[in-house]
């Protein structure tokens, strides 16, 4: 038999929350309801996986003034350095103070509300995983443009 994984108050999830938690970490649908709102549990790393395969980064990083400039469109933030990686940690910590200050007070704001996947990418991703996310479809442009001059 199935251990309980959808949870009809609060109160029951409360007093079930070693089940809640375990049903999260199988990786089955979780959820909680509390006053008619209903509340999917998951565990971080699934959803940070998740978001790094479903949202595509649109990070761009050009060559400029003998240096490197990574921004992603419509997010206000950028990085600036020397070097092409150094552009991406600068980026990276941009992303990390963006994401605090999302948290703290731009959420509510209507120009940044649409950011929240992006904000929870962010606070779920260790640097490593960012930079894999952020320059993978540089790498993919970089290897097609490669293939096109080689042919």
């Amino acid at each position: 038999m199935a251990a309980p994984r959808h949870f009809d108050s609060f109160t029951d999830a409360r007093k079930h929350f070693r089940r809640v938690l375990d049903a999260a970490h199988e990786g089955v649908v979780t959820t909680v309801t509390r006053d008619k709102e209903l509340f999917v549990v998951l565990t971080a790393d699934a959803r940070g996986a998740e978001l790094r395969r479903l949202l595509h980064s649109e990070a761009v990083v050009v060559s400029e003034g003998g240096g490197w400039a990574a921004f992603i469109p419509g997010v206000p933030v950028h990085g600036d350095a020397d070097t092409f990686d150094d552009a991406i940690d600068d980026l990276i910590a941009g992303l990390r103070e963006y994401a605090e200050d999302w948290n703290e007070r731009l959420h509510a704001a209507p120009n940044h509300a649409g950011h929240r996947s992006l904000v929870e990418l962010v606070e779920l991703s260790d640097d490593a995983q960012l930079r894999e996310w952020l320059v993978r479809r540089t790498d993919a442009v970089k290897d097609a443009a490669r293939a096109l001059v080689s042919s």
